[in-house]
Formats: structure tokens, sequence, C-alpha cells
């Protein structure tokens, strides 16, 4: 001990010791807390979680931004002592988010520059009409809104605008919204077997649901699970079954489902249509994904760019809890599960299961190193199941129908349905239902009804996800299996059309500066090389600069097999498809070697 108070002051290490002691409820715990306090790298979510969901930091980080839009020195202060937190800690958080760090003070409204709104080139208008009532450091730039079916989209006072909307910006000045409206229209369609699309049933009928699925032992519902051959629907494909057992397994006296509902791709609102349209399919399929885990809470981690999700899903969760659906000892079974809603605060990475899971635990949303694995050691340290919307949302109607009729629909490893986004190039823009296997073609010229004006090229699955020529497009069907075998990527089955007059190497630089301004920081394959990148693009517009080819792929494949995760990974794939089907239009910009 003499050794430790050689390196801390003894008066302030007292009242460190104070603090703890005052937030503990036992000498036990009091040694615990400060145990664990000392060894804070590794640490962190065990002291974020000794308040458990119910007061939540990063939730708390979120609310002392409200007003002013960050977090003054008192705040953080503040936020440190009542959890135990470094104030390094706090403002590494607070100075990653966009709607936390300090240059989002004073914003009043936002401008989205997702890639669909970059293509469409409907944002400098918005800006403009928006720059004539506001001032300028008052508007800010949020990505993606997923109004990406007709573009101009904008956010103020709290709801998103799209479309024809910026013409009444006088009036949204004046007369300011206390309500949700239904100024958000989009075609909804099905080809093949409606799953997610289907009528929303009403919240007691859900009662008789749950009265049959949660009188089954776990085991069976798992099989039931493992028989339909559920794969995540967020980009991975991962088989959804495995996580469950996996977590079910684990040893843990606390286990949660987490719910990725942080839909960052641009062009994807798939997600968005289920949280608005859907969310008792969502919530019912967490609470049974509870279940088979042996996790009582469920967190649905909602991106603040989607604030009529938010409160559309809190209402839904009111609702099931009213008729007895959530809660402590459901419907008499002898299960209890609860939820909490969290709003994201905007950061693309935390669609990144680890940065999601150390942004609710209100750390910098930086991508864990695995193993040890979510299902082993996840939110708080705990058992969890990390899921994205749509997955969990299929559940319902796998235990309904059973696991043998979710797999009878697809096509061989891809069983089901997936949902797809088509953007404001299309004729007939929205949501569309497929069964997995259908042809691209039959999504592009049936359901979009073609586009209403020439496009060059599809950026299918996100900014991670393939770029191919519109040539391809009879070739591919919408499954993973397809899109792997040509050299794509599913993802989240968004469509972004770039259209034939936008220049290719304008979206290269896109995507590079996007996943410089994302990323997480904590590999430098990802941070350095995607600056790099964008660095290289812009020189060779603007200079007599020719990109040195072998060194530009050097880059690339630095990113790709050096990244800790998807984003730095994830990023040359439609980099490259570019440079292989777009090398006409890209030679003059690179090297011939």
């Amino acid at each position: 001990m003499s050794l430790f108070l050689k390196i801390f002051n003894l008066v302030e290490f007292k009242n460190f010791c104070a603090k703890i002691w005052k937030s503990s409820y036992s000498e036990t715990n009091f040694l615990s807390v400060l145990l664990l306090t000392l060894h804070m790298p590794k640490n962190l979510s065990e002291l974020s979680g000794r308040k458990g969901t119910e007061r939540n930091l990063f939730e708390a980080l979120g609310k002392a931004a409200e007003n002013s839009g960050t977090l003054s020195k008192e705040q953080m202060k503040e936020l440190s002592e009542e959890f135990l937190f470094g104030k390094g800690n706090i403002y590494g958080a607070t100075s990653f988010y966009d709607f936390l760090r300090e240059e989002n003070k004073g914003k009043k409204v936002y401008v989205c520059n997702g890639s669909a709104c970059l293509v469409a080139g409907t944002q400098d208008t918005v800006k403009k009409k928006l720059n004539s009532h506001f001032e300028e450091s008052e508007v800010g730039e949020m990505c993606c809104l997923g109004r990406c079916h007709e573009n101009k989209a904008f956010w103020y006072n709290g709801f998103n605008y799209s479309g024809n909307d910026i013409d009444q910006i006088e009036n949204l000045i004046s007369n300011p919204k206390v309500e949700i409206q239904a100024n958000d229209k989009y075609e909804v369609g099905c080809s093949g077997s409606a799953i997610l699309t289907a009528n929303q049933i009403k919240a007691e009928e859900y009662v008789a649901h749950l009265k049959k699925w949660l009188v089954l032992s776990s085991d069976e519902v798992l099989t039931q699970i493992k028989e339909s051959g559920l794969r995540g629907r967020g980009g991975a494909g991962f088989p959804s079954a495995f996580k469950l057992e996996a977590c079910a397994k684990a040893v843990g006296d606390k286990k949660f489902i987490v719910c990725n509902a942080d839909e960052g791709d641009p062009g994807a609102y798939s997600d968005r249509y289920i949280l608005e349209h859907q969310p008792y399919k969502l919530i019912i399929g967490m609470i049974m994904a509870g279940y088979v885990a042996g996790a009582n809470t469920g967190v649905i981690y909602i991106r603040g760019e989607y604030p009529e999700s938010v409160l559309i899903t809190e209402v839904a969760i009111a609702e099931l809890t009213h008729v007895g659906c959530i809660g402590e000892n459901i419907l008499n079974t002898g299960f209890s599960f609860h939820f909490k809603v969290i709003k994201a605060q905007g950061a693309y990475i935390c669609g990144e299961e680890t940065a999601l899971l150390n942004s609710i635990e209100g750390q910098r949303p930086e991508v864990r190193v695995r193993p040890p694995y979510p299902a082993q050691q996840g939110l708080f340290n705990r058992p969890t199941v990390v899921s994205n919307v749509e997955t969990l949302a299929c559940i319902p109607f796998i235990l309904e129908n059973g696991g043998a009729h979710f797999a009878s629909i697809g096509r061989g490893r891809s069983t089901g349905t997936k949902l797809v986004s088509l953007d404001g190039f299309f004729n007939r823009p929205g949501i569309y239902e497929v069964d997995m296997g259908t042809p691209l073609s039959q999504v592009v010229e049936d359901l979009g009804q073609g586009f209403r004006s020439p496009v060059k090229a599809l950026h299918i699955g996100g900014p991670l996800g393939g770029l191919l020529p519109v040539s391809k497009i009879k070739e591919l069907s919408i499954d993973f299996e397809s899109f792997n075998e040509g050299g794509f990527l599913l993802g989240h089955a968004s469509v972004v059309s770039i259209p034939a007059d936008f220049p290719i190497i304008s979206y290269l630089e896109h995507l590079f500066a996007f996943t410089a301004h994302e990323s997480c920081g904590k590999c430098f394959p990802c941070r350095i090389g995607s600056t790099r990148g964008k660095e290289m693009i812009q020189k060779a517009q603007k200079d007599e600069y020719v990109i040195d080819r072998k060194l530009f792929n050097d880059l690339l494949e630095t990113m790709e097999i050096g990244s800790l995760c998807a984003l730095g990974g994830g990023v040359p794939l439609p980099i490259k498809n570019a440079l292989r089907y777009f090398d006409e239009e890209l030679k003059q910009y690179f090297s011939a070697n």
C-alpha cells in the first residue's frame, strides 16, 4: 500500500475512496468496485454495468447534450464522478459522436449527406434554402436519414423530412411539429412469401402466441430456429441459432439480447420500415430470442438519425407491456423480459457489434478484439446476443409456421426472405420483400419498374457492399451465395443507383471520406489507410497527379487484411469493383502498372 500512496496523493486517494464508498452498498461491494476501478482499461464495462440499463451512462451523455448540442466540462466532470469513469474516458466518448462533440454545439438543422442523396444531387438546393433561414453555423450534416426513396432529406426540430418538404420550411419553422405526421410515403411490396411485409396483428393477439410458445422448452424453440436456417440480415449472414446456442451455454447470472438498429448503411431503410411499421414482430422476436438464450433484458439501440423510429418503438413496447407480453412473469409462464430503448448519437461504426456494446456502456465506440465473442463476454461483460432488426423480426414467423417451412423458402443456404431498399432513381422506389434467390433483374424491372433516368452502376449492400455495373443485373439473384460468387456482397440489400453522369472517381472519394470520418481509429490500416486513399483521389482530381496503381493496390490490401473490423476491411471491395468494371473511366487517374 505504501508504494500505491507514493503514486497517488493521499488526500486525493481518500476522496476517491469516499466517492466509491458512497456509491457502494456494502464493504464487499466497496472493495470490488475499488479493484475494478484500479484496473480501468479492462473493467470499464463492469463499472458501467453497476447501474444496469436503468441509469445508463451513454443515455446520460445524450441527455446532457440535448440543449446545447454538446457537453460542458462541468457536465463531463459530474458524469465522471457519478459513473467512476476517468475524465479522459468521458471526453474520449463525447468527442467521438457527431451529435455530442464540440463541433455540434448550436446546430439547429441537419442536411443528409448520405450516398443516395449525394448521387441524386439534391442536397445543395436543400442547403441553400436552409441557409436562408439559419446561420451557417447552425446547419449541420447527418448520414443517413433513411429517406433514400425521395432524397432532399433534412432533420429539423426532432423530425426527419424529405421530398418536397423543403418547400415548406417556413411553415415548419413558424409551426413546429408536435406530432409525427405521415409525410414519409413509399411503396411497400412483396414478391413471394410475405413474412415481414404481412399486415401487423394487434398487440393483444400476441398474447395467445406467447402463451403457446413459452410452454415449449428453450431447446424446442432453438430447434425450430436451427431448422429454419435463419442467417443474419445485417450483412455477414452468420447463422442465428449458433449465436443463441452459444449464449445459452455461456455461464452468467445476467444475459442480454441486443438489437442492432443502428442502420447506418446509406441507401438502406428496411430496418426503419420494421421499426416504424412492424415493431411488434421485432419485439416479440427479441423476447423469444431471450427465452432461448436465457436472457431477461433486451436493448434496442436505434440510430439517432431515426427519431420517429425511437418514438414508435417505445410506444409499441408500452402497448405490449399493457397486454402482459413484457415484464415480470410474462402471462404466468415464469419467464420475465424487460426492454431498454437507447437512442444513438451519430456514429456509423456502432453498426459493428462490439463497437455498439462499447457505445451502450458509455465508452468510446472502438471495435473490440475477439475472442472473447459477445456471446461469451458482451454487454457489461455478460453473455450477449447481438442481432439486427430484420433477423430478429423473422423469429415469430418461424415459431408460428415451423422452421422447416421457413427453410423451404429461398435458395440453398440463403433461406427465408430479404427486404430490399430501392432508392429514388427507380420509377417505383420503396421496400420490397422477396424470397431469397429472386433474380435481381426482377427486383429492378418488375418491382422497381426500372430507372427514371440513365444509371450506370448499383451500389448494393451499403458502403462496404458490391459496386456492380448495370450489365451484371441479369447475372445475380438476391441471396448471399450469388453475390459472393459474383465478387460482390449482398449486405443489407440496399440499392444506391449511380447515374450515368456521376463520376465514379468522385464516388470513390466519397467512400474513402466516409470511412475516414466514421473510423473508430483503433487500428491504423483503417484510420490511416482511408485518409491516405481519400488524399490520393482528391489530389488526382485537382492536380496533375497520377496514382501509382501498385501503391494503391497495396493500400487496399493492407486495409482489407489488416483492419480489425469490416469497415476498413470491407470498403476495398466496392473500390476494387470500380477499378475492374470502370477501368476505362478511371484509367486517366491511375498509372498503367
